[in-house]
């Protein structure tokens, strides 16, 4: 039995869900192949992922695979629950619904993985966490599972490092067909989507601090650039700051940026990025956001320490009033902003991330038995497969290699 909100809204989730299909050519293809193989005959999965339209669509092209299908979400912000409705009315296992408390997200969580899961697929690391703590017995029919973001897959190494992973994992973000595309182009138009649309302010003109320049900080970088702002860059990486300074950005210690910044984005996957001596630094009216996965990325303890009121200023604005008169504005509760104040990555780009999701698992059922523990990358050949697909589907053609230039690329000689 599921766990929703309000099962009237059941009719409005479907039409969302319908919308996203049509922009989702290559999942569908899979789904036409799923239906007719059905490689996940008799087996149970258990998705935790934003749950929203197209993770939904995600979720029937698993079900179509032969899959009994449970789901939850992975941010208590993103959880949609007309989507949560409209899945609970086509006959899957969902129990999560927005803006739980962290009680109740923990509890949805955990009936989402009771029903013994073949193969999970994780958001973060909370699945593959319980797995080897509380909800240890829930892993007796695992196979293994997959993981969606850099955040989970930081984690995950962690575990190997400590000998304490006790399945095998796919690392989903880390195949090109993911990240290239999810995380660049996805979080970038996602991210000044939702600040945009939350702030009604102008972006052009002003100057944007990134904190982090991965793939998700180089998307929402070049974002910001493409709509007039003057972009800085922060990071700890000599790497990536070389690469931020060679990509044209302005690169400054955080200490330095906090005075120059309008918008502040934070996209490092690690905790107290800006805190108390930072925000002392910070223009009136600044607006703060994350797109990391957690909302530690900033000190929200810190910046409550430092105010003399906090108030909702506008859906999704809290304004922390400092005693100096200023104030600052946290988009979200500091939670992913462009999900959790906005509609998510465009279904064009999360396409290709589902697509290898449902790739995933489809190796994990055929393969997994044979996989020892540990954290294993998406196989080329799907990788491959996944981009050949999009590219035909938006009518890019590419050249072939003649018998000649193979022989030259992989023979052994001249």
């Amino acid at each position: 039995m599921s766990m929703i909100r309000d099962s009237s809204l059941a009719g409005e989730g479907i039409k969302k869900i319908e919308w996203v299909k049509d922009y989702m050519p290559v999942l569908t293809e899979i789904k036409k192949r799923f239906k007719k193989q059905k490689p996940f005959a008799g087996m149970k999965i258990s998705i935790s992922i934003h749950l929203e339209a197209k993770t939904a669509y995600f979720s029937q092209v698993l079900a179509a695979g032969g899959a009994e299908v449970a789901v939850t979400g992975s941010n208590v912000l993103s959880t949609k629950d007309d989507i949560c409705a409209g899945l609970d009315s086509l006959g899957y296992h969902v129990y999560a619904w927005h803006n739980a408390t962290e009680t109740e997200y923990m509890e949805h969580l955990k009936k989402t993985l009771e029903f013994c899961p073949d193969i999970i697929v994780d958001d973060g690391g909370d699945f593959v966490s319980l797995l080897h703590g509380e909800c240890k017995p829930y892993a007796k029919n695992l196979i293994g599972g997959s993981e969606e973001t850099t955040t989970g897959l930081n984690r995950l190494r962690a575990r190997i490092k400590m000998n304490a992973l006790n399945f095998p994992m796919m690392a989903v973000n880390d195949a090109d067909s993911k990240h290239l595309f999810d995380n660049v182009h996805g979080t970038g138009q996602s991210v000044w989507d939702a600040i945009m649309n939350t702030t009604n302010i102008m972006l052009t003109g002003k100057i944007a601090v990134v904190a982090g320049y991965g793939f998700c900080g180089k998307g929402v970088a070049m974002r910001a650039k493409g709509l007039g702002a003057r972009v800085i860059i922060t990071e700890i990486n000599p790497f990536r700051a070389l690469e931020a300074a060679m990509d044209g950005f302005e690169v400054l210690p955080m200490l330095e940026a906090a005075p120059l910044g309008d918008f502040f984005v934070t996209v490092t996957g690690c905790k107290d990025v800006i805190t108390k001596q930072h925000f002392n630094l910070m223009k009136n009216n600044a607006v703060l956001s994350n797109a990391g996965h957690f909302d530690v990325e900033f000190n929200k303890n810190h910046l409550k320490d430092m105010a003399v009121k906090i108030e909702r200023r506008k859906n999704f604005i809290d304004g922390y009033y400092l005693h100096d008169g200023r104030v600052l504005n946290v988009l979200a509760d500091g939670r992913l902003v462009n999900i959790a104040a906005g509609n998510g990555h465009p279904a064009d780009i999360m396409d290709m991330s589902f697509a290898i999701q449902a790739m995933s698992a489809e190796y994990l059922a055929k393969h997994g038995g044979a996989l020892t523990p540990g954290l294993y990358n998406v196989p080329e050949a799907i990788d491959l497969e996944i981009a050949r697909m999009k590219a035909e589907s938006m009518g890019i053609a590419i050249d072939a290699l003649t018998p000649e230039q193979e022989a030259y690329f992989y023979g052994a000689g001249d």
